[in-house]
């Protein structure tokens, strides 16, 4: 299952550093990832994984890719640490709250 998130127009985009500061906050432990073709914000013995979009270190839209199988804590921390951050989800019916 895919949860796609991002930043509404109105917002500055913010650093992947505020991003991993954030999901820190909610007891979560993130290493973020950087290759050629995009980030990726990983955690520690987890599958689920963030695909984050940047340009030059600042970003404004990101998928998170949950694995079916775990922990139930992890998706809600993921939703409130860019809740925090003013970020909104984005479904079939348009935008809604994550926090």
């Amino acid at each position: 299952m895919e949860t796609v998130l991002q930043l509404p127009e109105s917002e500055e985009p913010c650093t992947i550093k505020e991003v991993v500061d954030a999901l820190r906050k909610e007891k979560l432990y993130p290493r973020h990832e950087s290759k050629n073709w995009g980030d990726w914000i990983h955690f520690e013995g987890s599958r689920t994984v963030i695909s984050i979009e940047s340009m030059r270190g600042l970003t404004s839209s990101a998928t998170v890719e949950h694995a079916e199988d775990e922990d139930e804590e992890l998706a809600p921390a993921i939703l409130r640490a860019f809740g925090r951050l003013k970020w909104v989800g984005i479904g079939e019916d348009g935008e809604f709250p994550l926090d």
